[in-house]
């Protein structure tokens, strides 16, 4: 028993140390890439003066360690900060500067955020990864059933012509076919269900080669194994040995490939997908914000709460407008 949660406590260790050197590498490669978010949250003709004080403000002019340990410790409280550019209502607010000072509460919550675009991409993966099984399990259960024979060379062609797809190109293909040509589907943005199904479909194609050749591969090697022939020997049917154990044997491995491989190309999918279809999901935000310069959704970086005092200072030291008065 003290093995195991010695073994069980040194894995978490272990898996830890990764996830921090790599958001480590991600934190550093967002600030040091070129483009600065401070003209884009305060527009381009904020003087220089007031850029600058307003980066130190909201720590963005500190030493990347620094920063660093302030996102992990934030990261460990739940603190997720507010966005540079978008506002309350979610849409862009970039260059929102003017003789008032700028405002960080006009700018909206990250957790806000993430929990408007979750459920959308939830739902986008779970009907990818319900098309992406009707289209493997049958093939890929054929296939490793009849192993050297016509469904095994299908299978194999199948999954070979799918992985070869690009998805960008597959989307582009969908788009045209099911949406423009035929108006079956709807494809761009997110108006209902409906328009959750072409990207679906495309994730699906992208993970099916995957699956299809682990399906066949698991129940002809159960196939092969001793216990398979030992069962015939005993008395029950082919159908039997295979519905009571291969399919359980071999689903074992599925699922170490799902945990370990699938979800990461599950993910990436998503991000691909997303933005093909302009899809509302965790992929479109996270590269929008990308794109934006927006730190706190891809990595919070600093409150904004604690950046209230350059309002003050950007009030003192932007341009005046002229009075009016006679």
């Amino acid at each position: 028993m003290a093995f195991a949660i010695e073994f069980f406590l040194r894995r978490i260790g272990q898996g830890l140390v990764i996830v921090l050197l790599v958001a480590f590498v991600i934190f550093t490669l967002l600030r040091i890439v070129p483009g600065d978010p401070i003209r884009i949250i305060l527009g381009p003709m904020t003087p220089a003066s007031v850029l600058e004080e307003t980066a130190r403000n909201l720590g963005l002019r500190d030493p990347i360690l620094v920063q660093f340990g302030r996102f992990v410790t934030q990261v460990a409280s739940g603190d997720l900060g507010r966005s540079f550019i978008r506002g309350v209502q979610g849409g862009s607010t970039g260059g929102s500067q003017d003789s008032a000072g700028f405002d960080p509460e006009s700018r909206a919550s990250v957790a806000e955020l993430i929990g408007t675009a979750l459920p959308y991409s939830l739902q986008l993966a779970a009907l990818g990864i319900a098309f992406t099984l009707l289209v493997s399990v049958p093939i890929g259960l054929a296939a490793g059933l009849r192993s050297g024979h016509w469904p095994d060379r299908l299978g194999l062609y199948v999954s070979s012509f799918l992985v070869s797809l690009p998805n960008i190109w597959v989307g582009v293909v969908l788009i045209f076919l099911l949406s423009a040509k035929t108006g079956l589907l709807p494809a761009i943005g997110y108006k209902g269900f409906a328009y959750t199904i072409i990207p679906a479909m495309v994730l699906a194609i992208e993970l099916s080669p995957v699956l299809i050749r682990a399906i066949s591969v698991s129940v002809a090697a159960n196939l092969g194994e001793t216990y398979f022939d030992v069962g015939l020997v005993r008395g029950l049917s082919r159908r039997a040995m295979i519905a009571k154990h291969v399919l359980r044997n071999a689903a074992v491995p599925l699922l170490n490939l799902f945990g370990a491989q699938m979800i990461g190309m599950l993910l990436g999918g998503l991000f691909v997908v997303e933005y093909i279809f302009s899809y509302p999901g965790l992929g479109m935000l996270t590269i929008n914000a990308v794109f934006q310069r927006d730190f706190p959704i891809i990595q919070p970086s600093r409150s904004w709460p604690a950046a209230r005092s350059s309002q003050s200072t950007c009030s003192s030291t932007s341009p005046r407008r002229p009075s009016t008065a006679a």
